[in-house]
């Protein structure tokens, strides 16, 4: 009966297994700076076309409401950091959200960012609206009295 029990070794061993452990957490060790990485990149994505919908919706009230200074919408910030991980391409053609002072303190910074396109169709980013322009967001919007 005793030799039955010992020809039947079935299971791992324990240095087997702490070796398995040990390479599962070297494998996480290395996914979560890549995984914190992508995450991030996801966000400024988010933001980026958060911030071109912000500019299609000023452009369109420019277009059609010719009695403003200019117009603006204000964009809440999806980053956690300071800067861009990716390399967007420019918005309208000509602002570099990368090189751009409010742009590029987009994150722990600035939270929300205005949009603002003016009468003549310049793009622009800032931090406060400026003033003179309209909140593209209640542009055509009916008022209703209770």
């Amino acid at each position: 009966m005793l030799k039955k029990l010992k020809k039947n070794k079935k299971g791992f061993t324990l240095a087997e297994l702490l070796i398995v452990v040990a390479i599962i957490g070297v494998l996480v060790a290395i996914s979560i700076p890549i995984f914190t990485s992508q995450l991030e990149k996801s966000r400024e994505a988010v933001d980026l076309s958060n911030i071109r919908a912000a500019y299609a919706e000023c452009s369109a009230d420019v277009l059609t409401n010719s009695n403003a200074t200019g117009y603006y919408e204000k964009v809440t910030v999806q980053q956690k950091k300071d800067g861009w991980v990716s390399s967007p391409e420019k918005i309208a053609g000509s602002l570099d959200i990368t090189k751009d002072s409010v742009g590029s303190k987009l994150g722990e910074t600035n939270k929300e960012v205005c949009v603002c396109v003016s009468s003549d169709g310049v793009l622009s980013l800032a931090t406060t609206a400026p003033s003179g322009y309209t909140d593209a967001s209640t542009v055509g919007k009916a008022t209703t009295t209770p």
